[in-house]
């Protein structure tokens, strides 16, 4: 009886140091935040431990510096460069709470028991990479009652 009790006194130590381990990694996460800067640092985003966008501070001059298309794009560029970072270090943070066998960065984007068959392609939209995308075209020189007078002619 007493080599039973043992077994479960070291069962229930074990589930409260694992237990702990995985409070004190959940903190960590929680605390993880992964910031991107454009070259010209009038862009900065900064993204939590699931790549969640939680700060964006534009310059008042990246206006004038970007395009609309362009300014979308680097915005996404950031976030996408930020929010890998993050899951970097997330995976270092759960890592040691994981079986030796399981990918971290799987278990964080919640592929870890997918085939590669079963994962679906990305679902995030491809940023524009056309600069002169008819939405952002200046128009700012244009006649438009000279040239549809001259159209009608």
């Amino acid at each position: 009886m007493t080599d039973h009790r043992a077994q479960v006194d070291q069962l229930l130590a074990d589930y409260a140091r694992s237990r702990e381990l995985l409070a004190t990694a959940h903190q960590r996460l929680a605390a993880i935040t992964a910031t991107e800067r454009s070259v010209d640092g009038s862009i900065t985003v900064t993204v939590g431990s699931r790549g969640t966008l939680t700060g964006l501070t534009l310059a008042d001059d990246a206006y004038r510096a970007y395009r609309p298309s362009e300014l979308a794009n680097e915005i996404l560029r950031l976030v996408t460069s930020a929010s890998q970072r993050a899951l970097a270090e997330a995976a270092d943070v759960l890592a040691p709470t994981l079986p030796a066998d399981t990918d971290p960065k799987a278990t964080l984007l919640g592929t870890a028991d997918l085939t590669p068959d079963e994962i679906p392609p990305a679902s995030r939209p491809t940023p524009r990479a056309d600069p002169t995308d008819a939405e952002d075209e200046d128009f700012a020189d244009t006649n438009w009652v000279a040239e549809g007078r001259r159209d009608r002619s």
